[in-house]
């Protein structure tokens, strides 16, 4: 005789091996999101106005924010490496986000000092990045 629990486990181990698609959809959404906007609007000058980058680093940012999601989505599909390479595109961009935006406050509510808000958002997606560099496709 099966037990309800046992059942919700079973349930729960046949939907586990999609689970990684939660945090894949999580992480690329952001990411294509938000390379593909730094093109619309102002564009890509006034990026490179607000952040104080040079035009060709204003380039490079949203060009690998949309090719880490692109990666980690195709990593599914096409391997560890190309989820890997993904997550490790996403690194950087992160990273310089956090250390040039969003340092020196934690919350993400923006603030006086902090018009763009604070890095909870990114340290949370840094450690996203990470687990998908250190695991790539296993579970």
């Amino acid at each position: 005789m099966t037990t309800n629990s046992s059942v919700e486990n079973d349930a729960l181990a046949k939907l586990s091996r999609h689970a990684h698609w939660l945090l894949r959809f999580a992480l690329a959404s952001v990411f294509l999101y938000m390379g593909i906007d730094k093109f619309m609007g102002g564009g890509i000058g006034e990026f490179a106005e607000i952040m104080a980058l040079p035009y060709p680093m204003a380039v490079l940012v949203p060009l690998a924010e949309i090719g880490a999601g692109v990666l980690i989505i195709a990593g599914a599909v096409l391997g560890t490496l190309i989820t890997r390479l993904g997550a490790l595109a996403a690194l950087p961009v992160l990273l310089g986000a956090i250390f040039m935006v969003h340092w020196g406050q934690w919350h993400f509510m923006a603030t006086p000092t902090h018009p763009l808000g604070g890095m909870m958002f990114q340290v949370t997606l840094v450690m996203l990045a990470l687990y998908m560099l250190i695991r790539g496709n296993e579970a």
